[in-house]
């Protein structure tokens, strides 16, 4: 036989499956192990409805970081987002309005 021949499996050898995952075929033992599970990170609760359609105030570098790692930010309202839409093409939220002109800042 060449050193580049392959042997194919002896079918006479019965091919049995031990404790623990362990398969053995004659004297060579193979260690099955199960993969890892991989749980996706939990995704924050935004809000829905008519939030949608406004610009908000909130603070500049939350609003560069939210463009940068995609988490969500709060706006001056209360709303849960991730800001993904240049806020000059729509009007702004009238309740975060209403709080500015009342002396409400961003922390």
């Amino acid at each position: 036989m060449t050193p580049s021949a392959t042997v194919a499996p002896d079918p006479a050898r019965p091919v049995a499956v031990g404790r623990a995952g362990t398969v053995t075929r004659g004297r060579a033992q193979t260690v099955v192990t199960p993969p890892e599970t991989v749980e996706a990170p939990a995704r924050p609760e935004l809000d829905d409805g008519d939030h949608d359609r406004f610009a908000h105030y909130c603070k500049k570098a939350d609003i560069v970081r939210a463009h940068v790692t995609g988490e969500a930010i709060v706006a001056l309202c209360g709303k849960r987002w991730v800001p993904t839409r240049d806020p000059s093409r729509y009007p702004v939220c009238p309740s975060c309005r209403e709080l500015k002109d009342a002396g409400y800042t961003l922390r």
